[in-house]
C-alpha cells in the first residue's frame, strides 16, 4: 500500500530543520536570505528595532500587514529589541550564543558599534556563521556608501545597457535584481559555510557585497569587460502577432534562416546597402510574415514545428494565464490572522525526498518575543515581562 503525495510530503524532512537564524536585515537582500532558509525549515527570527523594517509600509495593507513585507518575511518569527537599552545588546548576545547563523545588512561596522560584530559574537559562539551584506563590501574604499538595488544597477552597467539596447533614456529596471542576486549568493555562501562547519566545527564571517554579486551574476557583462560585444548573439526581440506580442528567443540571423523558407521570404535589400539597412529589411519581412498568421494557435504550431523557444509578453497581474505557472502553484494564497486570503509567492524548490514550504504568516512587530525567549533561552515569564517593562523588548499592536 502506498501513501498519497500529501502524506509523503508530511513525512519528509525540511533540509534546514534545527538550524537557527537571527535575521537583522531589512528591505530585500537580507530578508530574501531569511525567507529562503525559513521555507527550507530553519527557525528564522527576524530581529527589528522599535521602528521596524522599512518595508512594513510597502504594498497593500490587510489585517495590519503590508504585502511587500509579508512576501519576504513569511515563516519567520518576530523579535523587537531596542539596542539602545541596557539589556538590548546583552539579550542579542544571548541569542547569538544559540544561533547557527546571523544575517545583517547594515552599513559596514554598524554591528561593531553595538558590540555585536563578528569578533565579539564568535567569542561567545565559535560555531557562528555571520553574513554581512553591504553595497560595496566591508573592506572597500567605498564601504560607507549606502546602497539599494537601483544604485547597484547603475554602478554595474545594467541601466546603461538597457538604455543602449532600447534606444531610450536612462531608467532603472523594474525589478530589484541586485538584491535578489545578492540574497541568492549569500544563501549559497551560508549553506557552504554550514557544510564546512560540519567538518571543522568552526564558523566564519561572510563579507557579501551587492556590487560583487550583481557582476558575478551578469552573463552579458562579460562581453563588455573583455570588449567582445560584436561576438554575442543578437538580442531577442518582441514581435507582434494576431493576438498580442511574443518574445522569440532566437538570434535574428538564425530566425531568418528558419522563417525565410517557411514563408518564401526573399531579401531584396540592395547590394550596396549597409548592414543596418539589411537587418531592418529582414526584420520587416519577418514581422509581416508573423503578422500574416491567422491566429495565436497557428503561431504556436509554427514555433513547435521549428523548435524555437518563445514566450507570451504578459504583465505580472496575468501570471495565472500561464498553464505552467498555474500548474506548479508558485503563486498561492495564505490566510491572514483575520481569516482573509491574500496571494503570496512560494520559493521554487522541489525535492524528491525533502520539503520546502511556507511555514507561516509574516511576523507582526515583536509578535514572538515571548516564544523566542522561551524556546532559545529557556527564560521564564517573569524575566520576559521584565524585559518588556524595561523597554528592551517591544511588542507593537497590529
Amino acid at each position: 500500500m502506498t501513501t498519497d503525495n500529501s502524506q509523503q510530503r508530511s513525512q519528509q524532512r525540511s533540509p534546514l530543520a534545527g538550524i537557527r537564524v537571527l535575521d537583522f536585515s531589512q528591505a530585500l537582500a537580507g530578508p530574501y536570505v531569511g525567507r529562503i532558509m525559513a521555507d527550507l525549515g530553519a527557525d528564522v527570527v527576524k530581529v527589528e528595532s522599535p521602528t521596524g523594517d522599512m518595508t512594513r509600509h510597502w504594498g497593500r495593507r490587510q489585517a495590519g500587514m503590508a504585502g511587500y513585507f509579508l512576501q519576504w518575511n513569511l515563516g519567520k518569527r518576530g523579535l523587537c529589541v531596542d539596542l539602545g537599552t541596557d539589556g538590548g545588546v546583552e539579550l542579542v548576545k544571548q541569542l547569538a550564543s544559540k544561533a547557527d547563523v546571523v544575517v545583517e545588512n547594515f552599513r559596514p561596522h554598524v554591528m561593531e558599534k553595538f558590540g555585536l560584530g563578528y569578533d565579539a559574537l564568535r567569542e561567545i559562539n565559535p560555531r557562528l556563521i555571520m553574513a554581512s551584506i553591504s553595497g560595496f563590501g566591508a573592506d572597500s574604499p567605498e564601504a560607507g556608501r549606502g546602497a539599494f538595488a537601483p544604485v547597484v544597477h547603475a554602478e554595474t552597467g545594467l541601466i546603461a545597457r538597457q538604455a543602449k539596447a532600447s534606444g531610450g533614456e536612462f531608467v532603472d529596471i523594474e525589478s530589484s535584481v541586485a538584491d535578489t542576486n545578492t540574497g541568492l549568493h549569500t544563501t549559497v555562501a551560508i549553506l557552504s559555510a554550514l557544510l564546512l562547519r560540519s567538518a571543522t566545527g568552526k564558523g566564519q564571517y561572510l563579507d557579501m557585497a551587492m556590487i560583487d554579486a550583481q557582476i558575478a551574476t551578469d552573463d552579458i557583462g562579460i562581453y563588455d569587460i573583455e570588449d567582445s560585444l560584436p561576438t554575442r548573439p543578437l538580442g531577442n526581440r518582441v514581435w507582434p502577432i494576431k493576438d498580442g506580442h511574443v518574445l522569440i528567443s532566437r538570434d535574428a540571423r538564425a530566425l531568418w534562416r528558419h522563417l525565410a523558407p517557411e514563408f518564401n521570404l526573399v531579401d531584396d535589400t540592395p547590394k550596396d546597402a549597409d548592414l543596418a539597412q539589411k537587418v531592418n529589411n529582414r526584420r520587416r519581412l519577418m514581422c509581416e510574415a508573423l503578422c500574416s498568421l491567422p491566429s495565436k494557435a497557428a503561431f504556436v504550431t509554427l514555433m513547435d514545428k521549428l523548435r524555437i523557444p518563445w514566450g507570451d509578453v504578459r504583465e505580472s497581474s496575468r501570471l495565472s494565464e500561464s498553464a505552467a505557472i498555474s500548474h506548479r502553484g508558485i503563486v498561492t494564497e495564505i490566510t491572514d490572522p483575520a481569516g482573509e486570503t491574500r496571494p503570496v509567492l512560494k520559493m521554487p524548490y522541489r525535492f524528491s525526498a525533502a520539503k520546502s514550504e511556507i511555514r507561516g504568516f509574516a511576523p507582526y512587530l515583536g509578535e514572538h518575543n515571548r516564544q523566542v525567549c522561551k524556546d532559545w533561552l529557556d527564560m521564564d515569564d517573569e524575566d520576559i515581562h521584565a524585559l518588556h517593562d524595561s523597554g528592551t523588548l517591544i511588542q507593537a499592536s497590529r
